[in-house]
């Protein structure tokens, strides 16, 4: 006997457990819109919000299904591409894309050697996994980044954890601009 599927269907619940009845994307759309009427509205919160994963909770708890949306338009994508794309229809670019688009600057020059270092490795670790990622320092204790030194002496390359921390706010500018 030959089995094969004709229909497979998702379904999603909101954070009150509802059945979502609107395809995923028009579920994320509508709101995304409701918060943000505008893609001015969203790049101005996006861009004056020091640690993005606070934008990430905060949809999250509007109801917008973030992994699920990864999954269902491309895992490739972080959460400011996918809102940009499913929510105001703007062509979007791949977290690695992003990346390679800020290599391609040079950003890196004004930053001493090891700095720069530091600082090609968190890109890549952008590309990977996303920018929660790497606004948190522990991701200084991990692979490949472990691989400087101690988060301590990673952060004393910079001169300061301010200075630190202000160098990934800029490489954050940096990997959002559009180019």
């Amino acid at each position: 006997m030959d089995v094969s599927v004709l229909i497979s269907r998702e379904m999603y619940f909101d954070n009150e457990g509802k059945a979502i009845t609107v395809s995923l994307k028009d579920h994320t759309k509508e709101i995304i819109k409701n918060h943000y009427a505008s893609m001015d509205d969203f790049l101005n919160k996006w861009n004056q919000t020091d640690k993005k994963a606070a934008i990430v909770k905060e949809m999250e708890e509007q109801g917008v299904l973030v992994s699920a949306l990864q999954e269902a338009v491309n895992k490739e994508l972080d959460l400011f591409d996918l809102v940009c794309h499913v929510a105001y229809d703007q062509p979007p670019l791949t977290r690695k894309e992003r990346a390679n688009n800020v290599k391609k600057r040079n950003y890196f020059t004004k930053y001493g050697e090891q700095a720069k270092n530091v600082l090609e490795a968190l890109l890549d670790k952008y590309a990977d996994e996303g920018i929660t990622t790497i606004e948190s320092t522990e991701v200084l204790s991990i692979d490949p980044l472990n691989n400087f030194g101690t988060p301590y002496e990673i952060i004393k390359m910079f001169g300061s954890k301010e200075k630190y921390e202000a160098a990934v706010r800029d490489l954050e500018k940096q990997l959002y601009q559009f180019a």
